[in-house]
């Protein structure tokens, strides 16, 4: 014990004790206290990555702090790229952890700690230091820079586990390090789940040592480690990278690395003095706009469960969380979206917007309006939020007004089936999948709403639906594939256009077409399967059935582009008009002949003339396709002003060619 406490004597605190509030420790002054130490320790800073891992199929976002350096520890990197020269690195990566398999988006707001984006302060060695030095400059920026309470630091290692690691033997030279500044009965050994660390099946991995704080002291909070205690929370996570996994089992690699992860949010809570990451100036100027915009009159006063009667708390931290996430991945190139990441950052919005009309009472249209606040708090340390903050504010804004379209249909379809049901009765999964897929409701937001009424959602039979679905589309598709491959000739020509003028069909007014995230209705005029096909062989007919492999439909008027001036057409469906939104006809391809704009696609359900349906375009993939043809015509103008001297065209003869 006296090594122990010479050796926590010298490591003297650096002037007077700082105060642990938010004036003595403002956020931003822990992100900059951890980047400078490190730094004083040889470490470069090397900006956090993208938090939309675009080069990285395997991640819906980027989840840690090491998901950059990747292909260092794998051994994969370009030795030409300046990453490749790092031996030392250290910085605040921002992360979400939302959908996939690290997915905390459904308990936020219901306590004082999860998020769906947050930063993970970090720093790592490539082949340089290992544990010794790891575990001294952990020690020391805590009890140092942070002037953290040694006392009220726990530590853990990896202590053995034959059945989850086999062969891999407990971590006694990290215990034996520790030991030099921390009294044994805080040094405490866990298994493999909390103190081994595996990329994945194979590959590198190794053991970590954690480093824990209890928020009360004055105590023996060792029992309570890793207990999922609120007061006795990890901090820090320091991992030794020493073996590879392969099917023969483990070895050691001939360069050993060091990845280390402090929640930055967790460590703000506690140099402020807060029992709470919420309390801190991380987040209590968002809590501020948020009352603002939503003329909320009760301020954020952090209740959870039972104490949390009207929810307004629960509210608060699900918008303040949620317009991080949304703009943060905005700003990196993301999109809400029908699929994949886009479909995750529609449900974040999806459930921010919920949240904050239902138990706020804000106003339609207010998510985004908080963006320009988040960017002054946040801007200095991440300046691509302030780059993009007009970009952000439009797409959520364009999001949000979409969703509002459709909120009240969803209230009012809920409430109808809702009551409806006998006393005891599950919320049928087919009308939660009907909410989901035609009314923009995720299964989440419909949980929380029939949970408001005590009711229980059928969640095996909306999966079964939503399976339904899949296969109803897969058949689809595969009626398409086999159209085509049929060579069925959906193309008109005079003969068609003809035979619709001389039946008195007026050319389509395709106006809407202009006019984005809108589904109006349209009456079908004319029903085609085909050159050669129909009682007159001009293709024609009265009908379509769901037998049919394709069809074309002429509408009096559509929002859909067709195929024109370069730009392809738009894909979406045909739905009925009746309140339910049935698919009548996915349309796959839209083109116009003498005015006559031919939506085709394979009929999931019986149409005739005279129908009237709703032109439902997936205004998603034209979100996409939109930006490319705007940009081909700046790159035309751009390369007439650069290579023509601003002409508006150029002479094309034997010589020379011209744009």
């Amino acid at each position: 014990m006296a090594a122990l406490a010479e050796k926590t004597a010298a490591m003297s605190l650096k002037g007077p004790r700082i105060e642990n509030s938010t004036e003595g420790w403002p956020a931003a002054k822990i992100r900059d206290t951890f980047v400078k130490y490190f730094q004083t320790q040889g470490h470069t800073h090397w900006p956090s990555s993208s938090v939309v891992p675009h080069d990285d199929p395997t991640l819906l976002f980027a989840n840690a702090g090491m998901n950059q350096y990747k292909s260092i520890f794998l051994g994969t990197i370009d030795p030409k790229t300046k990453m490749a020269t790092l031996k030392r690195a250290c910085n605040s990566q921002k992360c979400i952890r939302a959908g996939g398999k690290h997915n905390d988006l459904d308990d936020v707001g219901k306590d004082l700690y999860h998020h769906t984006f947050f930063e993970m302060l970090g720093n790592w060695s490539f082949g340089d230091y290992f544990k010794e030095e790891a575990i001294k400059m952990a020690w020391e920026c805590l009890t140092v820079e942070f002037q953290l309470d040694p006392d009220r630091l726990y530590v853990t290692y990896f202590g053995g586990d034959e059945l989850k690691a086999p062969g891999v033997p407990s971590d006694e030279e990290t215990k034996k390090i520790w030991l030099k500044y921390v009294p044994a009965d805080r040094v405490l050994p866990f298994d493999a789940g909390d103190n081994f660390w595996e990329m994945g099946d194979t590959g590198p991995c190794g053991p970590c040592t954690e480093i824990h704080y209890d928020r009360i002291g004055g105590r023996d909070a060792a029992a309570l480690v890793n207990m999922d205690d609120p007061d006795v929370l990890e901090i820090w996570n320091n991992v030794f990278i020493q073996y590879n996994r392969d099917k023969h089992g483990l070895k050691e690699l001939p360069a050993q690395h060091v990845d280390t992860g402090m929640g930055f949010e967790r460590l703000a809570s506690i140099l402020q003095g807060k029992m709470s990451n919420y309390d801190t100036d991380v987040f209590t100027p968002l809590f501020d706009e948020i009352q603002k915009v939503s003329g909320q009159a009760k301020a954020y006063s952090g209740k959870i469960g039972d104490e949390d009667v009207d929810t307004i708390d629960m509210a608060y931290r699900v918008v303040a969380d949620h317009v991080r996430t949304l703009s943060f991945a905005i700003a990196d190139g993301a999109v809400p979206d029908a699929l994949g990441r886009g479909y995750v950052l529609r449900r974040v919005l999806r459930r921010a917007v919920w949240y904050g009309q239902h138990f706020l009472g804000a106003p339609k249209g207010f998510v985004f309006r908080i963006v320009p606040r988040l960017c002054e708090v946040l801007g200095d340390a991440f300046p691509e939020l302030r780059r993009a903050r007009d970009t952000i504010m439009a797409v959520l804004e364009g999001e949000e007004r979409d969703f509002n379209r459709t909120i009240d249909k969803g209230a009012r379809y809920f409430s109808k089936k809702a009551d409806a049901l006998p006393t005891g009765a599950k919320f049928p999964g087919g009308d939660a999948f009907v909410l989901s897929g035609s009314l923009g409701f995720p299964l989440d937001l419909t949980e929380i709403m029939a949970e408001e009424r005590g009711l229980e959602v059928d969640v095996d039979g909306y999966h079964a639906a939503l399976k339904e679905e899949q296969d109803k589309n897969a058949a689809a598709l595969a009626k398409r594939k086999a159209a085509r491959s049929a060579g069925a000739d959906m193309t008109c020509a005079a003969a068609q256009t003809a035979a619709l003028a001389d039946a008195g069909v007026p050319k389509t007014d395709s106006d809407a077409k202009y006019v984005w995230n809108e589904r109006p209705r349209a009456k079908v005029l004319a029903l085609y399967v085909g050159r050669g096909g129909g009682p007159k062989g001009d293709g024609f007919v009265a009908r379509v059935g769901p037998d049919a492999a394709v069809a074309g439909v002429v509408l009096d008027a559509t929002s859909f582009y067709a195929e024109m001036g370069g730009q392809v057409y738009d894909t979406g469906a045909l739905l009925s008009s009746d309140g339910e939104d049935a698919v009548r006809l996915q349309v796959d391809d839209v083109q116009v002949y003498g005015g006559y704009v031919v939506h085709v696609g394979a009929p999931l359900a019986s149409l005739r003339v005279g129908d009237e349906i709703q032109c439902a375009v997936d205004y998603d993939r034209r979100t996409r396709v939109a930006p490319n043809h705007t940009m081909t015509h700046v790159l035309n103008f751009a390369l007439r002003e650069v290579l023509l001297g601003g002409l508006d065209g150029a002479k094309v003869d034997a010589e020379k060619t011209g744009v």
